[in-house]
This record gives C-alpha cells, structure tokens and sequence, in this order.
C-alpha cells in the first residue's frame, strides 16, 4: 500500500470476513424478533369461516345508542369524536370474539399455512368518522379485526354475501331479520342481567335445534295441532331427515375446525364444544334429531333433552359463549342465568299471521 492511501481503501486485515458474519447473524436474529411479533395476516374470505360482528354487538354503546335516537346523528358523530380515545366497554359479543381467537391461536400452531381459520369482520351502518374510536377499542383489547365495513346510516346487509359470511351478529333485530331473509346465518344477540365467567380455551356454543338448526317442520305441526299431533308426526317420519334450518352451516363450520383437531388427535383436548339444547324429549322425539344430524354427516358433543323444561339452568351448567334459540322466552330464560343468548327469527313461531296459515293449511292434510 502507497504511503498517505486513505484508510477506507486500504484492503481488509485477517479476521474482518468472520467478524462480519456474527454482525450479519445478529441483525437477522433482530429482524426475525420483530417479524414474530407482528399481527398475523388475514385470510381469505373465501377460505376462513367468516363472522360478522355489528359494533353494537361488539361493545357497549348504550349511551351514544341514547344520544342518537334522541338527539340525531350529528350530535352522535360529534360525541363519538370527542370520546374517540375512550374505549367502549365490551359487549355481548366479547368473550365469543375471545374464544374465537382463542381457537385461531390454536390451528395457526397445527397448520402455520392453513387459512381454514375463523375471520371476524366489524360490520356496522356508523359513519367513518366513529371508525377511529372504534380501532381504538380494538387495539386497546388486543383484538385482531382487520376488516370493518362501515356504511355511513346504510344497512350493511347488502355486503354480507360479498364477506362470505357464515355468521352475522346483531344487535338489531331489524338488520338480523333481513339478513335470514337473505339466506344467511344470523342472530339478535343480548346481554345476560348478570355476568358469569366462561371458558377462556375453549369455544362453546349451544343450540336449538327446530328454527334454529332444523326447519320449523315440526313447530309448525304444535302449533297447528299441539303437542299430541306432534309426537305422532315425528315418530312417523324418525327416519326422514328434517330440512335444514338456518344455523345448520354454521355449525357445518365448526364441525369442519373440529376436525382439523380431531385429526391431530386432540379430540380430548378440543378447544371448540358444541352442544344442542332441545325442549324436546329423548323418547319420543329425540331419534328424529339426531339421525337428522347423522344424515348430514354432523354432530354435536353434548345433546340435552329437556321435554319442555327451562333451559336456562342447564346452560348456567354449561356456560356457552352464545345460545342461539328462535323462542324469545328461552332466550329471556338464558338471560337471567347469565348467559349471552340469541335470538333467531326464523320460522312460523316468528309472525302470528303465519302461524294461523300454517295451521289452516296444515288442517287441510
């Protein structure tokens, strides 16, 4: 090397290529830290099992609720925004959202690359400017909802297909009524009076079984011919699998993620459990259930029978995450018990004027 060569010319001396390598490594081993942290990414609509969650289901909006049916919209947008770094409490839908992210957790661990995964979409007619408060929230929660639709005063439910929505959850009952007559799985969901735990590794979800999973066939027969007629109809027709109902693929979904679990060996160790909760008897109306859920190739981990006894004290025993009953006096009976019920309006039980045709017709056969 010529005298005077700048230092930063000068070749490199014994040992520089190695210490290089450590320098390289740790940056690396920096760099994968962070990576580790970061959210996971979104599935797919088409491929996870989509839930969409109204923000009045998510959280509680009592007061801004009050402030908009009494005072109008723009004082409600101009509440929001000076409340905008309040987190809303959490609502119904909470711990079920929990839950669902619980089981996330879980299948990301046994299948890093599957995205048959649950997908919580926010999906609400507030107007955008209340979207920061409601990220807000989110984050405060630790909640990991990527996708919100906000429609500015418009009924979201036109979007709900375009979500490939297995499951929308409301607590509008307007909005849940013309989400079922869209084809789509939906709920009016409600607060129990009274807060009781439930499980934090696994997902419980309970289920009625006419007008909820099953068609209103057999409701139908009681309420045109009471409980007699009905016995007979459905022990003449065990074998004949009752039509679908509008929860049915719902719980196809989950059947689906059981699976993956099943298949992992943990059946044991599921962190999803499904149960139906029938009015119902075992004896004389049971089969008929049950084999109808076999035809389908589904099934349910626990079934309760309970030949018209109340149902909310078996589900204070069970604690699900949400009930889902198309009788709004079962649903009020789940309430007082502490459980986080909903209400699906399907079926002839729904309108009186139907339920009067139903039984002219049906005393015609």
């Amino acid at each position: 090397m010529e005298p005077g060569q700048p230092r930063e010319a000068r070749e490199p001396g014994p040992g520089a290529e190695t210490a290089a390598v450590p320098r390289w490594e740790e940056a690396k081993t920096f760099y994968d830290s962070l990576s580790s942290k970061k959210k996971p990414k979104s599935p797919k609509p088409q491929n996870a099992v989509t839930i969409a969650v109204s923000s009045r289901a998510l959280f509680r909006m009592d007061e801004e609720q009050r402030i908009y049916t009494e005072q109008g919209v723009e004082e409600y947008v101009r509440y929001q925004l000076e409340h905008e770094n309040e987190p809303f409490s959490p609502g119904p839908a909470f711990p079920f959202v929990k839950a669902l992210e619980a089981v996330n957790k879980r299948l990301r661990e046994l299948y890093p690359d599957s995205e048959d995964i649950f997908d919580i979409v926010l999906m609400t007619n507030n107007h955008a400017q209340v979207g920061v408060r409601l990220i807000n929230s989110i984050n405060h929660y630790d909640l990991f909802i990527e996708r919100f639709c906000m429609t500015g005063g418009n009924s979201p439910i036109c979007y709900l297909k375009a979500y490939h929505t297995n499951l929308y959850l409301s607590a509008d009952a307007d909005k849940v009524r013309e989400a079922i007559d869209e084809g789509i799985a939906a709920a009016t969901i409600f607060s129990p009076s009274r807060d009781v735990v439930v499980s934090q590794s696994q997902l419980r979800v309970a289920f009625d079984g006419d007008a909820v999973l099953f068609s209103d066939e057999s409701e139908r027969i009681v309420k045109a011919h009471g409980l007699d007629r009905f016995f007979e109809h459905e022990k003449a027709h065990e074998n004949k699998p009752l039509a679908q109902g509008p929860l049915k693929g719902f719980l196809e979904a989950l059947g689906r993620l059981q699976k993956k679990f099943y298949s992992k060996g943990l059946r044991l160790e599921c962190p999803i459990r499904t149960y139906l909760v029938t009015a119902r008897s075992a004896a004389s109306s049971g089969a008929r259930a049950l084999k109808t859920l076999r035809s389908w190739g589904l099934e349910t981990d626990e079934a309760l029978f309970l030949a018209g006894a109340p149902k909310g004290p078996l589900l204070e025993k069970i604690r699900p995450h949400i009930f889902f009953d198309d009788q709004m006096f079962h649903v009020a009976g789940a309430q007082e018990m502490g459980t986080v019920a909903a209400h699906v309006p399907y079926g002839v039980a729904q309108n009186p004027r139907r339920a009067a045709a139903a039984k002219q017709s049906l005393g015609a056969q």
